[in-house]
């Protein structure tokens, strides 16, 4: 089996997919996105094209290294997003020609089912509705009422976590609600801001700040009882020894469309293993984001839950369904997804950019 093309093509409402063909008519799927950059990362897939053209898909490990090292100017968001979605897609094909699911050539799965947690907004009937559904966690974010200043008034703490605590009062004390601080807290407040949540318990607290500053992520683990989480920012194996070596945090959240793929993130978790950290893959994307990661979170032993924003309807044809909290072990081989191509045709193309927003104060650039 050889490659024979690659081709990417933009999705509603920001990703970029990617298809890899062969000369055996079994194609390969991944999703090569960094959020706001759909055309530079397919721009980046078409420079990986040349290498991969005639080349054994199955040989994803050897095609990897390749890839990464022969770069004299290595990682980064933009290339090793390309990269990750490429070696998807690699994995997609390996499975289907050997009529395997991805986790079975990983040596098998440690778990029947997959945890999986809904985006609750602020609102505490999304809440409602969604565990109506059968989702029993969920991932918040910090509500002020405006955008954190360095140093934060009373008022900006007691709207944050009076909008928390109503979300608690409608989950009950039996389901899961995470906190993500979006590293947009300023250092001088996220202490403040954590020390008030305490008495809610959320299930962990994400990028409390910025995840490049290691020594105050470590800070803020040391001085709460709350599990810290960060990593969808942090690139390949490298990226994340710092956060393991400084105890920075105790769950961490590799995106497996950013930090190199499903086999950099399967190494990333037996590092997080060896310091007794939980991985909880971080997915904001598309359903081909998702299968990757569902196909790495059945292999290892210590996983705690999936991100996810879209279960596929509209675009796979066998859409996942959630029960009791969680996503069946996928069965089919690869990644286990075929698209909906009907589905997907009024779904082709986007212009989504990143959000641009100002401090109401003065006028200066608040972080996304």
């Amino acid at each position: 089996m050889k490659i024979t093309k690659l081709e990417t093509f933009l999705v509603k409402p920001r990703w970029l997919f990617l298809k890899i063909h062969t000369d055996e008519g079994l194609v390969g799927l991944g999703e090569p996105i960094l959020e706001g950059r759909a055309l530079t990362c397919a721009q980046a897939v078409a420079e990986l094209e040349p290498y991969l053209l005639g080349q054994d898909p199955t040989r994803v490990i050897h095609h990897w290294q390749a890839m990464y090292r022969h770069a004299f100017y290595r990682g980064g968001p933009i290339l090793t997003s390309a990269l990750s979605g490429v070696e998807q897609a690699l994995w997609d094909l390996t499975g289907k020609y050997y009529g395997q699911p991805v986790y079975k050539l990983f040596g098998g799965p440690t778990r029947e089912r997959i945890r999986v947690y809904a985006h609750a907004g602020g609102n505490p009937e999304t809440i409602r509705q969604l565990a109506a559904r059968g989702f029993n966690a969920f991932k918040t974010g910090v509500f002020g009422g405006r955008p954190a200043r360095i140093v934060e008034t009373k008022g900006f703490i007691d709207r944050a976590v009076a909008n928390f605590a109503a979300l608690r009062e409608a989950a009950g004390p039996e389901i899961d609600i995470a906190i993500d601080f979006h590293g947009a807290i300023p250092p001088q407040t996220s202490k403040v801001l954590i020390k008030a949540l305490e008495p809610f318990q959320p299930m962990f607290i994400e990028e409390p700040v910025q995840c490049q500053n290691v020594d105050v992520l470590a800070d803020l683990a040391r001085s709460t009882h709350l599990p810290i989480a960060a990593g969808e920012r942090v690139f390949t194996k490298w990226g994340f020894r710092e956060l393991l070596e400084k105890r920075a945090v105790s769950i961490l959240q590799p995106d497996l469309c950013h930090a190199g793929g499903i086999h950099e993130v399967h190494i990333i978790a037996g590092m997080a293993e060896a310091y007794y950290a939980a991985v909880a893959p971080h997915n904001p994307l598309g359903p081909i984001s998702l299968a990757a990661c569902l196909q790495l979170d059945a292999t290892i032993p210590n996983f705690l839950a999936q991100e996810q924003v879209s279960l596929g309807e509209g675009y796979l044809k066998q859409p996942f369904v959630i029960k009791d909290g969680c996503i069946d072990l996928p069965t089919g081989p690869g990644l286990g997804i075929e698209l909906d191509e009907e589905a997907l045709a009024d779904k082709i193309g986007h212009e989504w950019t990143n959000p641009q927003s100002y401090h109401p104060d003065d006028g200066s650039v608040v972080d996304w």
